[in-house]
């Protein structure tokens, strides 16, 4: 390999780090796996098949774009074994299951004497959230008020099971229970991690003999969190290991918690014996906030931001804006710099300015009146008719799929959408998505006006309406 060869290389490492994460860089490359560039072939050197067969399934794609991007052209990939790297592999998986395992998103607590001081907490980085920051709006105050009965009585609701679209609040919660039981002296070791992180620590134990390692750092855990648990959808043997994991834990009596970005019913890939499990307990879902909750999250991130928003900068930031906390937040962060740069207060003009190409990269905004013009454009109905009591099929087939297309193209409430269309209960939205997603499966038909329509045509011709505005 010649000098300017190892030079790429050492970058390639570097940048591939970048667009894999370092966590699971350091899992999968790190000091077990060896890249060496030779001319225009990238030979890739793992320890085992197990770690090539993974790495070429998962990483393929990263490790061309890191290449192209360094060289200008995608090389030629040669995955090899190197039975020298098998020592060096089998170290490095022993420190990824150790129970001494550090990150920002997994914290084990060994004692309340033990736990770092929150000056050194703070020097880590990440902040986690606490419960006494979370805006309670009534899509979550379910959830919420889970969550504070996990931090008073653990254990009594056993398993939590959090789901809900992203951005309403889901890991804000899981992470206050994780504050909370990082401060609690009745919690000796607690585990916070991602099903993404779950899997990787299970597979790189399974196959580097280090299976009894991990099945005692989880198995003896106080509190489990998890985090995105859609993840772990066909992956079977993790699968198994969680449902023994989750077994044991609740026989000692030991608290979990999780979230997903779907209800369990559709998650029936988990398997029915981990999904009696994990719904066993409290399941709680939660959905967007409407306008007016989230003109209150944004007043709140303001003050948290020491950012002085007059009333019609934070309304304007709640209409363009989901209650994503994290996107608000960082659209004040950006109007804070911007007035600082320019020297100016934050009107609701400099707010405009501001954030206009980051709203145009975001999505163009679709509302509830965009789609209910649309619908009624694309199948001649007048205006006033998704908002009438009929239930002829020609006019409660279209509102159901006004319905199921709010919540598709729209942040807004079940809540705000029943009202829109003149329903008393959001349930009727409930009922118009399920209704609309089985007649997509079985290939059914709408009928609206005087025509039928298959719902994928209908879906498309009101789509279109919306993406010409």
């Amino acid at each position: 390999m010649t000098g300017q060869d190892m030079e790429i290389t050492d970058d390639l490492r570097l940048l591939l780090a970048d667009k894999v994460g370092q966590e699971r860089f350091d899992l999968w490359f790190g000091n077990t796996t060896l890249l060496e560039l030779q001319g225009d072939v990238l030979s890739i050197h793992l320890p085992d098949q197990f770690s090539l067969d993974w790495v070429r399934k998962n990483f393929r794609r990263q490790i061309e774009d890191a290449c192209e991007e360094l060289t200008g052209t995608a090389p030629a990939l040669e995955f090899r074994i190197d039975s020298k790297l098998k020592r060096r592999r089998n170290v490095e998986l022993s420190k990824v299951t150790s129970s001494n395992l550090r990150d920002s998103s997994v914290r084990d607590v060994v004692s309340r004497s033990e736990s770092p001081s929150p000056e050194r907490t703070r020097s880590r980085g990440r902040q986690f959230a606490k419960l006494d920051q979370f805006v309670v709006s009534d899509q979550c105050r379910v959830a919420y008020t889970a969550a504070t009965m996990v931090t008073r009585q653990p254990g009594a609701i056993n398993p939590l099971f959090i789901y809900g679209p992203h951005g309403v609040g889901k890991t804000h919660l899981l992470e206050g229970i994780w504050s909370w039981a990082r401060r609690s002296s009745s919690m000796r070791r607690v585990i916070y991690l991602s099903a993404e992180q779950f899997t990787s620590y299970f597979l790189a134990a399974l196959h580097g003999s280090g299976l009894p390692s991990f099945r005692t750092k989880y198995r003896d855990a106080d509190l489990l969190i998890i985090d995105d648990v859609q993840f772990f959808v066909r992956k079977q043997a993790t699968i198994i290991e969680l449902l023994h994991t989750t077994d044991s834990l609740l026989r000692e009596g030991r608290q979990l918690a999780f979230a997903a970005d779907r209800s369990p019913a559709e998650l029936n890939d988990l398997g029915p014996e981990l999904m009696g499990r994990l719904v066993g307990g409290l399941v709680c879902g939660m959905d967007y906030p409407n306008r007016d909750e989230r003109v209150e999250l944004a007043s709140l991130l303001a003050r948290q931001c020491e950012a002085k928003l007059p009333r019609s900068v934070i309304e304007f930031l709640a209409d363009h804006l989901s209650g994503d906390a994290r996107m608000i937040r960082g659209a004040i962060h950006r109007l804070v710099a911007t007035g600082s740069a320019m020297q100016q207060e934050i009107t609701l003009a400099l707010a405009q300015n501001a954030m206009a190409d980051v709203f145009a990269s975001i999505h163009r905004v679709v509302d509830l009146g965009s789609i209910e013009h649309a619908v009624c454009e694309a199948f001649g109905l007048d205006k006033h008719t998704l908002h009438s009591n009929c239930k002829a099929r020609s006019v409660h087939h279209p509102r159901m799929l006004a319905m199921w297309l709010a919540r598709k193209h729209t942040r807004a409430a079940l809540s705000e959408i029943s009202h829109h269309f003149g329903r008393r209960s959001h349930s009727t939205v409930i009922t118009a998505q399920k209704r609309i997603d089985r007649w997509r499966a079985d290939g059914q038909s709408l009928q609206v006006a005087d025509m039928t329509w298959s719902v994928d045509e209908a879906i498309r011709k009101v789509e279109s309406r919306l993406s010409a505005g």
